[in-house]
Order: structure tokens, then sequence, then C-alpha cells
């Protein structure tokens, strides 16, 4: 018997179709292979599939396609990055592997070819970030919709995914919203992951794959903020510290160090390098319970810690007459000065003269090891990616396929994939999608 695995996962306005696909309530249409999402991995899919001959239905279940893809890089849209092979599987840490063989198939490269070819030419800048030369991702997604219209794709816009047809282990098709069925025996599941929930990632996905024996590998958020419940913290609101060493300390062990900006909000720190580093923070947090993270910050990456402490004691013993707090100010930004000040625990009206040897020291520690205690990271829906989603080890990285059932494959943040910033997870999602849709075709 045919089996309905259905999921609520909210309302949503149906009904709304784009170009031939039609469903009533009580019918039903068919084809050879449906994919469920409309983002980039679903969309590539659904293209790759189709100019291959299969016949493909998309369905998205918002209005439009490619909502998320639109605000990629402020709209700019960083499509991908020049790094080769090597690069984008180190981008991926441990689970980066698993992406040879889609990266293989579907490259940077590949992917730069294929948008020129569709008349959107590309640019690199010098950090190996590739944009659309006119800065614009509608471009980006103008030429990934005439893919979709070369390969015939049926595309039903405004239609939620509520569950998946199954006689035992085989697929029969796809139970929508509105009541109508799309029967087919092989199902793209290119949902996203959680984070920007109003684009439409809300993690249908996980649901659809947990009902078919998959195991969902936890959720929390990637490239994301970090709160601190420092005190200080909002008095530091707007600052940015430029060019210093970011530390993530867990359990006073050093995980990982970068050097770039920090920028302190008022629930705690952000910034390019922080979010790269945030994984580590994020994990220790949420699946270690009891570790302590912190970041350790050096402010003064370019002097060893003993030529500061020189530093401080010839600038001390030139300015002996001077307040302490005049020298912070002047050594500091001014929201910072006060708040080092009371952590060196030294009264801001001494004069420079009587500053101890062992104070000077701790002045200069202060200044190399700044440390904020980080108590959990900013939500998902504001995370930059999703990390965690469907377990690699029930997934084919040759194919896409499931280990589990036959003729269901997975493409994009849905799984547990999860890259670093520069273009890198967009070009997961555009190298898993086209190697699941010719992989359902063949």
């Amino acid at each position: 018997m045919i089996q309905y695995l259905g999921v609520v996962t909210g309302n949503l306005r149906a009904g709304r179709l784009k170009m031939n696909l039609k469903m009533s309530h009580a019918g039903h249409n068919s084809a050879d292979i449906i994919v469920i999402g409309g983002g980039p991995a679903g969309i590539m899919a659904a293209g790759r599939a189709g100019e291959l001959g299969a016949k493909t239905a998309l369905i998205e279940k918002n209005t439009r396609l490619g909502i998320k893809l639109l605000l990629t890089g402020g709209g700019r849209c960083n499509v991908t990055n020049s790094a080769g092979v090597k690069g984008f599987i180190e981008a991926f840490g441990k689970n980066g592997k698993f992406l040879y063989r889609a990266l293989s198939v579907f490259s940077s490269g590949n992917l730069t070819a294929f948008l020129n070819s569709r008349g959107v030419p590309t640019r690199v800048d010098p950090d190996g970030k590739i944009f659309p030369t006119d800065d614009k991702a509608q471009s980006v997604l103008d030429a990934l919709s005439g893919y979709l219209r070369h390969g015939k794709v049926n595309v039903a816009c405004g239609l939620r995914a509520e569950g998946i047809l199954l006689r035992g282990a085989e697929i029969e098709g796809v139970k929508l919203s509105d009541g109508g069925v799309v029967r087919g025996k092989k199902i793209i599941i290119a949902t996203g992951g959680m984070s920007y929930p109003k684009t439409g990632s809300t993690g249908d996905g996980y649901a659809l794959a947990k009902q078919c024996g998959h195991t969902v590998v936890p959720l929390r958020p990637g490239l994301t903020a970090l709160e601190s419940d420092e005190p200080f913290i909002k008095d530091l609101q707007g600052l940015t510290l430029r060019n210093i060493i970011i530390s993530v300390l867990i359990n006073g062990r050093k995980a990982a160090a970068e050097k770039g900006d920090l920028l302190f909000t008022h629930f705690g720190v952000s910034g390019p390098k922080l979010l790269v580093m945030s994984a580590l923070a994020v994990d220790a947090l949420l699946l270690e319970p009891g570790s302590r993270v912190e970041l350790s910050l050096n402010l003064e990456p370019e002097r060893a810690a003993g030529k500061l402490t020189g530093a401080i004691q010839d600038y001390f013993a030139a300015n002996g007459a001077r307040l302490f707090s005049s020298y912070l100010k002047a050594a500091l930004p001014n929201s910072l000065a006060p708040v080092f000040e009371r952590r060196c625990g030294i009264d801001h009206a001494r004069q420079c003269a009587s500053i101890t040897g062992a104070e000077r020291a701790k002045i200069a520690e202060m200044f190399g090891d700044f440390r904020i205690h980080i108590t959990r990271p900013r939500p998902i829906q504001e995370a930059t990616v999703t990390r965690g989603g469907v377990n690699l080890t029930e997934i084919n990285p040759l194919t896409m396929e499931s280990r589990i059932v036959r003729g269901l494959y997975f493409c994009g943040e849905v799984m547990d994939l999860d890259g670093i910033t520069g273009g890198y997870n967009l070009q997961e999602a555009f190298s898993t999608g086209y190697l699941a849709g010719q992989s359902a075709a063949a």
C-alpha cells in the first residue's frame, strides 16, 4: 500500500503556479524526477535533469524561485571562489572529502563557464571571491531560470511538499499542500537549511529525510555571531577593533586564531574572521555542555610581549607626570579605554611614574590577551548557514543518492555540509545539485 509521510511545516499561500505544472485539489501529475526546493541546488538539479531529457518537476513553496539566492553577498551574489578542488575540500573541514566527486563533475570553472555562456560574465576579486561582473544576483537567477526553460522543467511555485509517498521502500511521488499529488519514482530534496527562515528555509527537508529513515546530525548555526555576558559589552557597542589577532579558547586551550577586525554589538561580537571560527565555539557550547568558551584578543599583534612591556616602561618614564587614564586614551579607542582600565584594577588618577613593574607587566599582558567570555551563538535563524543536516554516511557521494531509499537524492545545505565564507557554500549547492540531477536522470 502507498504510505503518506505527512509533514506539518506551517501555512503558506498555495496555488500560484509558474510554467506548466498544473495541479488540482483532487488531481495529480507525473514526472520522471521531482525536485523539492527552488534554491540554487534545486534549480541546478532540475535544470541538469531536464537538460538530459528527463521529465522534471520543480516544487517551490515560495511564490517565486531563488529568494535566498537574491540575498547572497548583499545582493551581489558571491557565486564561487577561485580556489581549486583541494581548497574547497579544506573549506568544508572534516566533511569536505564528501564533495570530491561533486566538485570534480561541476567545478568553480564549470560554474563560471555555465554563467558566461548564458550571458553572465564574472570577475575574480583579489581575495579569490567570484561575482557576476554587474554585481547583481538577479543576473545569476535569470541565467538559472533560462536553464530551467531550456530543459523544459515544469515549475510549481506556492506549493509545499507535505510528504513523500512510498510503497514499501519504493518512491511513488510527493503529496502537495493543496491536496494534489505529483507521481514519480525519483525525488531530489533540495530544501536548504534553517537559516534565513523568511526566505523559506525552515527545515522542511529534515522532516522528509527522517520519515524516509535518514538520521539528521544536530542542527546548529554556522558562520554566526556570538553572544557574551561581559558587563562591558553594551559600552563597546559599535566599536570595531581592526587588524587584531582573535583567538578562540575552549576550556583555556587555543582552538583557532585569525587576524582581522572584530565588531562589538549589543549582544556580543561579530566580524568576518570571527564568523569563520565560530563553528568551534558553537560546537563546544551546544554539543559539549559545560565547556568554557572565550575569545582572547591581542590588541597589539605587531609587538611581542617583551617589546610591549619595554614600550610601556619607556612611555611612563618619559611621561611620569601624566595620568594613567591619559595613557590609555592615547593607546586605545575611547570606549575601550575605561573598560581596559577597570580590568587592570589601576586607579585612573594615578600618575604614570607611580605604576610599578608588576603593574606594567599586567598592562602588557592585557594588551596581548584581553578576554571575552562567550555564552552562546546567535539563533540559527540569523546564521549565514546551517551546520548539521542529513547524515553524509547515508548518502552516496558519487551520485548524491540515498543509501536507504532508492531513487531519493539530496543536494545543497540540507546535507551535513557547511563551508567558510567566500562563495564556497554556493558552489557546494551548485555542484551537488548538478550531480544529483545528472545521477537521477541517468
